[in-house]
């Protein structure tokens, strides 16, 4: 096994939203001026509007009765968009999975990770429908399965199936839900998929009598972002929030008028329920209309996987997600995002606000059951100009920095009575900055780093000059290559979803790439080297740190460097696992046997059971850090003589207990 088995076991829940870009995805500037929105124009459809599908496919959990769904289709999780809908199971396991409608199973895995036990079934239209988290598999496949994990010495497989092989009907119990891979709770994780894999919304065509829906969205919060460098939200270069008045029944509002200028986006928090439950769900379609008219829309109905779904950073602000816990979905096609879901105007959803000009806004959100509810909101243009407010707590100068989009923002607390330019110094060169406006004696200098990169900044009364942390410009689309000293890095094309301005850094031990807010779309390669030789390298790794939690990357040397694939950005140390993992039987009896397993650092890698020299099939839960047997196998050894357990990690320590049964 090349993935660790165990390690995330160890990671307190703050890192959940990191370590689920190493984990499959699971239930875990135009900037013309204009001031008459243009109609927005269409994309080809995600998905043909199919009226014969209606009707088609039965509900796979208590068919013909009441039910309630746990998660809608299109959902905003960590590092993906939720793939389908996630079905109650009256909160318990081992409930029958109907086939949806005839078929053939033409794939099975089991796992402990991602959607752990899941079946695959082809219908004769060319959809496929996909039932994930299952406890067991139900009729001949089910025995095909396990005579080849006996044949390949294996409880986590990975199997595809010929037509007419292994046929179900429509209504067939194919399987009993469960709670496994990434479930966080007993449910049954299910999806309609077209040939190519688009993971389809399956209430599209007509939804299902067993969920009914007569609830409108909710409006959490709207935002305000500037997107250009002219741009203004109430006087300010930075994102405003604003928490609008109303119920799904009457609707939202924003009560008081945005002074605005230059090009903006809009953000939204909303989330949908369902009659009878109080699980807050994602929205299907949201549209912005300006003054009127259609400026924007998106609409999730399909989702391309894997290669769209991790685009769920880019379609929400994933820097603010990291930061304020908030997720925003942007009601604008931002720079990078590919995502088939829009159909938009020509400034991709982006409002160009100018002075004395009014913008009366609308969002509309929507369920897949057309339920709908509008947020009103009205933005006037208010040509910016400096302005200055004091503050009295302010005693000394000091000064920060961050990179907005391509735009450095400074900030300097500033105890003179009149802002001082910023001097920024390149190669013995010198740019001066005036201020854009002194919020609370904290003065604003902007520029635009496209222009090129800055080695430092000085302020009057600040006595050395701040060196500025950012290399190099990595433009997104091509493949790119860093190095220096202690590393290097190779972006492939999709490695970033739009310019990166990389920052490093090396320190005792400590490697820093960039931040943990930067979301990565595709792996990038890097490579670590260290200023000292490591001395045991076949069990050492590169581990990503994160408080007191250490996930394994990789441990690929090539000489004194080590190289390891990342989709997540942050701070990286090398360290040897010469600990051995712990195993220790807690349960014997007719039953069967329940092993606890876990590793300090690398995590587990293998584990092996033979009673009586013969193999016996375990299976592996991680979210309780249990190996054990199952009554369900008929091929296996009876649980009698001497046995043996063999647990290996991921650096290459081994654990073995002996015991007699």
């Amino acid at each position: 096994m090349k993935r660790p088995l165990n390690s995330w076991l160890l990671a307190p829940p703050a890192l959940l939203l990191l370590i689920s870009a190493s984990l499959p995805p699971a239930c875990s500037t135009d900037t013309g001026k204009t001031d008459k929105p243009a109609a927005a124009k269409a994309k080809p459809a995600q998905t043909p509007a199919d009226s014969s599908l209606r009707g088609y496919f039965q509900f796979p959990i208590k068919p013909g009765q009441p039910n309630l769904l746990a998660a809608s289709m299109g959902e905003l999780r960590p590092n993906h968009f939720h793939g389908g809908l996630d079905i109650k199971t009256d909160g318990g396991v081992d409930r029958p999975v109907y086939a949806a409608a005839e078929g053939y199973i033409s794939r099975l895995k089991q796992s402990s990770f991602g959607y752990g036990n899941v079946l695959y079934i082809t219908h004769p239209n060319g959809l496929t429908t996909v039932y994930g988290h299952l406890n067991h598999f139900r009729g001949p496949v089910a025995a095909e399965l396990l005579k080849r994990q006996y044949e390949k010495q294996t409880y986590e497989l990975e199997l595809h199936f010929q037509p007419g092989q292994f046929p179900v009907q429509k209504g067939e119990v194919v399987a009993l839900s469960g709670n496994t891979g990434g479930s966080a709770g007993p449910h049954l994780h299910w999806e309609v998929r077209d040939a190519k894999d688009n993971q389809l919304n399956p209430l599209q065509w007509g939804g299902f009598a067993e969920i009914q829906d007569h609830v409108p969205p909710t409006a959490l919060m709207t935002a305000v972002e500037p997107l250009s460098i002219d741009a203004r939200v109430q006087g300010r270069f930075e994102k405003r929030l604003f928490a609008p008045t109303g119920t799904p029944a009457t609707g939202f509002v924003v009560p008081d008028t945005i002074p605005a200028y230059g090009t903006v986006g809009l953000l939204l928090q909303a989330f949908d329920r369902f009659d009878n439950a109080w699980n807050k769900n994602g929205l299907q379609r949201v549209e912005v209309l300006v003054n009127g008219k259609p400026w924007h829309e998106h609409f999730i109905n399909g989702i391309g996987f894997p290669d769209d779904t991790r685009q769920v950073n880019h379609f929400t602000d994933y820097d603010y997600t990291m930061s304020a816990g908030r997720t925003l979905q942007k009601l604008w096609i931002d720079d990078g995002n590919t995502l088939p879901i829009y159909r938009t105007g020509p400034l991709r959803g982006k409002l160009r606000v100018e002075p004395g000009q009014v913008y009366t806004v609308e969002i509309r959100m929507a369920d897949s059951y057309g339920n709908t509810t509008p947020l009103r909101m009205v933005l006037r243009g208010e040509q910016p100009a400096y302005w200055q407010t004091r503050s009295a707590t302010v005693r000394k100068p000091t000064l920060r920095y961050d990179v907005l989009r391509n735009i450095l923002r400074v900030t300097v607390d500033d105890t003179a009575r009149q802002a001082p330019n910023l001097t920024l110094l390149r190669t013995g060169r010198q740019l001066q900055l005036k201020a854009s406006y002194t919020d609370q004696s904290r003065t604003v200098y902007l520029y635009d780093l496209r222009a090129g990169l800055p080695d430092s900044l000085r302020f009057p009364g600040i006595r050395t000059a701040q060196r500025f942390d950012r290399q190099a410009m990595i433009p997104a689309g091509t493949e790119q290559l860093f190095a220096n000293q202690y590393l290097s890095l190779a972006f492939a094309p999709r490695s970033i979803y739009d310019t990166l301005y990389l920052q490093t850094s090396y320190k005792d031990g400590l490697w820093t790439i960039q931040n943990a807010r930067t979301p990565v779309q595709e792996a990038l390669r890097v490579t670590l080297k260290p200023p000292v030789p490591v001395v045991d390298k076949a069990r050492s790794a590169v581990y990503m740190v994160r408080g007191n939690a250490k996930i394994w990357q990789g441990n690929r040397w090539d000489g004194e460097n080590i190289t390891f694939a990342t989709r997540i950005f942050g701070q990286f140390r090398i360290l040897t696992d010469t600990i051995p993992p712990s195993a220790r039987l807690v349960s014997k009896s007719a039953a069967g046997l329940v092993f606890k397993v876990g590793d300090d650092l690398s995590g587990l890698a293998s584990y092996a059971l033979t009673v009586g020299g013969q193999w016996r099939r375990l299976r592996f839960e991680h979210k309780n850090s249990t190996l054990f047997t199952e009554n369900q196998d008929t091929l296996g050894p009876r649980l009698r003589g001497p046995a043996s357990l063999r647990i290996t990690d991921q650096a290459g320590n081994e654990k073995v207990i002996n015991f007699n049964l």
